[in-house]
């Protein structure tokens, strides 16, 4: 059962008994689904065990929202079974006093652990880890470290991998699979079935995306964050998957020249969604200004030659699309430390050239197309439609050229002052080359066709 209808009344507890035999990704679907308060009557019927997956799922819209609907002591009776960091992202998007409120609810120890999570940065990887994690000392034999997991692997977020901690200063030392761990003796020291290696490791204040980065590098299902040698908790891939997800919905939005949603495109209302599209439009609108501000430049070029205007619309979106290229390939990059900031000249030499050959490409296209049309006679362009071809096409390979250039360039500049680099949306680069675009094509056609069109 993947959807329903909105419920209401006795009908939830008989649909609610359903979801309890349910898969519980196909649980938190369902409840996308739904308005708000149908899924917070159908949670208010889940036995508890279910209610714990359905919350510890990511995929649950507005979780924070639906926890806060809950009964107070339900909610902190949640908060405390969940995995710790869930938890504290639900606690992160709750408003205040929700979010006091719960805390005070709460165990003292789980109380601290979760406001030293919500203590760090957003996006950090203190942020996003858990510190339910299996850690063991090293004076400890295999067979002991096994009937310690087999206690408690139900409330550890992964017993795949094991840390080994030094048993007076707790420092970390080592780290090891469960498959070493089974195929090693009983009786053999944890430290002598260990890898002869430190553990990769990442601080606190690593960014999320650099933790994604190093669990890829060294195919890791999960990596430490540690703390002057002590481990604080780890970050799985599960959660990097997660985070990443998030990201790049980020990224994409940005990039298609809008702010970032806070929810689902489908539970995000009226308003709010056009408060998230208006700047960014206004703000593209106003600079695309500049374009009327240079074509009012060229006007009495324009009035002697009508038939330049023909070809704005191909000159400004081959420049603009050029620019998009290479803005989406160096973003990419350099999201993926593919390239550095100080790889920005190796980028400039790899874009000119490539510009200059697609502008030549486009170029001939264009003269091709001139040409063809006035010996087919679909046009007259003209006693000199030999120079308008020309002018065209040499006006392609510049605009190609300083498109992919400056598209290159663009996320470089951004990171340098501390922008997203994602910021250099495909409508800002393509606004930026439209207004350069028109004054390289009239700058040629006034070379070209000067003491004829001109």
């Amino acid at each position: 059962m993947n959807e329903f209808s909105p419920v209401a009344g006795d009908d939830a507890v008989a649909i609610a008994r359903i979801l309890a035999n349910d898969h519980v990704a196909d649980i938190v679907e369902a409840l996308n689904h739904e308005p708000r308060e149908t899924a917070t009557e159908l949670l208010c019927e889940v036995p508890f065990e279910r209610l714990v997956e359905i919350f510890d799922q990511p995929e649950l819209d507005g979780a924070s929202e639906l926890v806060e609907a809950l009964p107070r002591i339900k909610a902190g009776k949640l908060l405390t079974a969940m995995s710790v960091d869930r938890a504290a992202d639900l606690l992160r998007d709750l408003e205040e006093p929700a979010r006091s409120e719960l805390l005070g609810g709460l165990a003292p120890p789980l109380r601290a652990t979760l406001l030293a999570i919500l203590g760090y940065p957003e996006g950090s990887a203190a942020s996003i880890m858990t510190t339910e994690f299996v850690s063991v000392p090293s004076d400890w034999t295999v067979g002991r470290t096994l009937d310690y997991i087999r206690k408690v692997e139900r409330t550890r977020e992964t017993v795949y991998a094991i840390y080994i901690v030094d048993p007076e200063t707790h420092l970390l030392v080592r780290s090891t699979g469960l498959r070493r761990l089974i195929t090693g003796e009983p009786d053999d020291l944890i430290m002598a079935i260990a890898p002869d290696r430190m553990p990769v490791t990442v601080s606190p204040l690593t960014d999320r995306e650099k933790v994604a980065q190093t669990i890829s590098k060294y195919d890791l299902l999960a990596v430490p964050v540690v703390d002057n040698g002590k481990i604080l908790g780890i970050v799985t891939i599960d959660d990097i998957i997660d985070t990443m997800i998030e990201e790049t919905t980020e990224d994409v939005h940005r990039f298609g020249g809008m702010e970032a949603l806070d929810e689902p495109y489908m539970k995000m209302g009226f308003l709010a969604m056009i408060q998230k599209r208006a700047g960014w439009l206004c703000a593209l609108f106003i600079s695309e200004m500049l374009t009327a501000n240079a074509m009012q430049s060229y006007e009495s070029e324009l009035e002697k030659a009508i038939v330049l205007t023909l070809f704005i619309p191909l000159i400004m979106s081959s420049g603009g699309n050029s620019g998009s290229q290479a803005t989406s390939l160096v973003i990419r990059a350099l999201a993926l430390r593919e390239i550095g900031l100080g790889d920005w000249w190796r980028v400039a030499l790899r874009e000119l050239p490539t510009g200059l050959v697609l502008g030549s490409i486009l170029g001939v296209v264009g003269i091709c197309r001139i040409t063809l049309w006035q010996y087919l006679g679909f046009y007259d362009y003209g006693p000199h439609w030999e120079l308008i071809a020309a002018t065209v096409g040499v006006a392609l390979v510049g605009i190609v050229t300083f498109g992919s250039l400056s598209g290159s360039m663009l996320p470089f500049a951004l990171k340098r002052v501390g922008f997203d680099p994602a910021s250099a949306s495909a409508p800002f680069v393509a606004t930026l080359v439209d207004v350069t675009g028109l004054v390289i094509y009239f700058s040629v056609a006034m070379v070209i066709l000067r003491g004829t069109l001109l």
